[in-house]
């Protein structure tokens, strides 16, 4: 009887329509029930990050609950050696703005399957990845890496949610140093640019040259505030007030004008505030 061939085919990674490589997840070894993975190489052109290299970052789809950051990175890590993970409810950009937040001040993270960013430290890893057969499932929970289920899990989850007062201290006084190191930057370049914009006392604006391939820097609203007035003193100096007899005949209308509008508006205000004195009993 002629051996099977089956065997040798099962050897080879699955790779499904969209360029996925589909790999199969076990939660132990003595586990019969199997979860699959749906892996792929990054590759958005329109992405310019150094969080997520192009030719050393996996998008894996289909990533179970119970899967933490830790568990996942230890699940690939016999690809290659793995520089970070990185899981999110949905695809998108990475979060690079603004200072990375403690999980004390981040709202508890949504239970469900989620997307996941993998950078390796070789691109050669990428390809072992996709090259993984696709009966030889990954398992989860081993005896180096065991992964608590049911009640303990539950009873690990509370105790953490337990901070205590000490380590909280440090993390705000930790997150205030940055905070405080942070404004300080901020004024420093505030008052730098204006130093820059200063005009001396003949009116003079020093421009300094930036470096190669510096971007023109934009007028900052407080330089176009200065401008205008600057313009208005100019133009004030120029123009002589009440010079010539049309001049001096207008300034009067439009001072008796602004009389008669003020008299209304001052009658309009005290019928106002008789109208609300008189007694109405019903």
């Amino acid at each position: 009887m002629a051996p099977s061939k089956k065997k040798h085919a099962t050897k080879e990674a699955c790779v499904i329509p969209g360029g996925f490589t589909v790999l199969s997840l076990q939660f132990s070894s003595d586990s019969a029930a199997r979860h699959f993975l749906y892996v792929k190489e990054h590759k958005v052109r329109a992405e310019k990050s150094s969080v997520r290299p192009l030719d050393r970052t996996l998008f894996v789809l289909n990533i179970p609950p119970y899967c933490s950051e830790s568990i996942v990175k230890g699940l690939f890590s016999q690809f290659g050696s793995v520089a970070s993970v990185e899981l999110s409810d949905h695809p998108g950009s990475p979060q690079e703005s603004g200072p990375k937040l403690s999980k004390v001040f981040r709202p508890a993270d949504k239970q469900g399957f989620k997307v996941g960013y993998i950078v390796f430290e070789s691109p050669s890893s990428i390809a072992a990845a996709k090259s993984h057969p696709h009966n030889d499932p990954l398992v989860v929970s081993t005896e180096q890496r065991p992964v608590k289920t049911g009640v303990q899990k539950w009873i690990q989850q509370y105790s953490k949610s337990f901070i205590r007062p000490d380590k909280l201290q440090l993390t705000v006084d930790s997150f205030m140093q940055d905070y405080d190191k942070r404004k300080e930057e901020e004024a420093e370049r505030q008052r730098q640019e204006v130093e820059k914009q200063q005009e001396d006392e003949e009116g003079w604006v020093k421009v300094t040259r930036g470096h190669k391939g510096a971007k023109a820097r934009p007028h900052s609203e407080a330089a176009n505030k200065r401008t205008l007035q600057r313009e208005k003193r100019k133009k004030s100096r120029k123009e002589l007030m009440n010079f010539y007899t049309w001049q001096h005949r207008n300034t009067q209308k439009e001072h008796i004008a602004e009389l008669r509008k003020k008299f209304e508006e001052d009658k309009q205000r005290i019928a106002l505030m008789r109208a609300q004195r008189k007694f109405k009993p019903y």
